[in-house]
């Protein structure tokens, strides 16, 4: 069937009954040629591992287009194209695991110096969070395999809030990773237990009925209060002005058609099948644009987790601190693998998920690495870093840019703002903006 004069919505729905099936995407919702092209959505991706990494099985031995797959790279084979190894890109706080967690988006030179003071800056996730919050219905999505610890020592003698989240909302606002995916699906689409229609309507009506009464109240107890409380009061009226935004956003779009997902129980007990729900709900708020921003710990800084399924009983952390033994990098190069492996098969589902004339992958930038080059030295030299993605045609990749003169990572943050067209000035420690398209690479 063609249609000449007309566009279907992309989200049009075959009903029969109670039932709807999303159609797949057809050339009719799409500008006919000559109308003009849609621009595609550009979509963010922090995928964050801890502990370091074995950088003898990391780095390649060439630069430019002809690197060379080294193990820990080899998953990613069948992206080549998509991929950007970066080699030489120091971190701004070299401070143990606190600093490697605490300044990978944020690009802050330090912290805070005791487990009660907690300073950093507001992280590049959470700066293209502010810059798509009138488009999409959630912000960004923070979430991670761990259940947080914001209380107490964890690294040295500073919080733990540094070594569980990589997510400022400003220099004294951590955010916490979610890492239950029954409360990441609530913040998606409530606690209507499905992504099905007619239980996200219901709940949308029941939520902003309630909205509308806090509101009311709010307003008239402002009155009443003395200047401190109403700052307070100013602050939690903001949070209630964000879910009303998001409330009216879904209502803009209420054929929204979503894939058939039930609501999680919660996190399942095996590491790998913890990780497909997570992704899953990645996969699903990206393809419904409910946002457009997500950082994800596949493992928080110190993590002891152990793989003895690849065959690596010892906790992931005392192994990191191998002293150089070959022995010990290259049992620890397996864990190294063993993500990428995790996150090739991720990359897989964001290449078949259709999105506009290209995919979710053709549409994405993702950011993949750690805050640690050399764990056993905690070293910041180096840091193993890819960029993944087509950057919504922003991006080239299929290179290995080697850069000799110690950039900081926060000029890396700096340089993938201009890709998202949200440029600024400065970020954390930056000194200015790193070359990712240099002539003749």
């Amino acid at each position: 069937m063609t249609f000449r004069n007309r566009r279907l919505p992309r989200r049009t729905l075959l009903r029969s009954g109670a039932s709807a099936l999303a159609l797949p995407l057809l050339d009719a919702m799409f500008p006919a040629i000559g109308a003009g092209a849609v621009k595609p959505a550009h979509r963010f991706l922090a995928f964050y591992v801890p502990n370091g990494m074995a950088m003898e099985y990391w780095t390649p031995k060439k630069d430019g287009g002809n690197f060379d797959l080294t193990p820990v790279l080899e998953p990613l084979a069948p992206f080549r194209d998509k991929v950007t190894v970066l080699s030489g890109i120091q971190a701004n706080w070299n401070y143990i695991h606190a600093g490697a967690s605490g300044s990978f988006l944020t690009g802050v030179a330090r912290g805070g110096k005791n487990e009660v003071e907690i300073v950093a800056g507001v992280s590049m996730d959470q700066s293209l969070a502010r810059r798509f919050a009138g488009e999409t219905q959630v912000a960004s999505l923070e979430m991670a395999l761990d259940p947080p610890n914001n209380a107490g020592a964890c690294t040295g003698n500073l919080s733990c809030v540094y070594t569980h989240t990589i997510s400022w909302r400003g220099p004294t606002s951590p955010l916490p990773m979610e890492w239950n995916p029954r409360a990441v699906f609530e913040k998606l689409f409530g606690d209507s237990g499905s992504t099905e229609r007619g239980a996200r309507e219901a709940r949308l009506r029941q939520r902003k009925s309630i909205l509308d009464s806090v509101s009311a109240k709010l307003s008239s107890l402002g009155t009443e209060l003395g200047p401190g409380d109403r700052a307070k009061l100013d602050e939690y009226t903001e949070s209630i002005r964000d879910v009303e935004r998001r409330i009216a956003k879904a209502e803009q779009q209420p054929d929204a058609a979503l894939p058939k997902m039930e609501q999680p129980q919660g996190a399942p007990a095996a590491f790998e099948d913890h990780l497909a729900l997570m992704l899953d709900l990645q996969v699903l708020a990206f393809r419904s644009d409910l946002t457009r921003v997500v950082s994800f710990m596949i493992g928080k800084e110190q993590s002891a987790r152990p793989y003895p399924q690849i065959g690596v009983p010892e906790a992931h952390h005392p192994l990191s601190h191998h002293n150089d033994l070959p022995e010990l990098v290259a049992r620890m190069s397996k864990i190294n693998r063993y993500h990428t492996e995790l996150f090739a098969r991720y990359l897989a589902r964001l290449q078949a998920a259709p999105d506009g004339a290209g995919s979710l992958l053709d549409h994405m930038t993702i950011l993949y690495g750690s805050g640690i080059s050399n764990s056993s030295r905690h070293s910041g030299d180096n840091l193993p870093l890819l960029l993944v993605g087509g950057g919504a045609g922003t991006l080239r990749g299929g290179k290995h840019l080697v850069f000799r003169d110690r950039p900081s990572m926060a000029n890396l943050l700096v340089a993938l703002m201009d890709k998202f067209g949200a440029p600024v000035e400065r970020l954390g420690g930056s000194t200015g903006k790193l070359p990712l398209d240099p002539v003749g690479v």
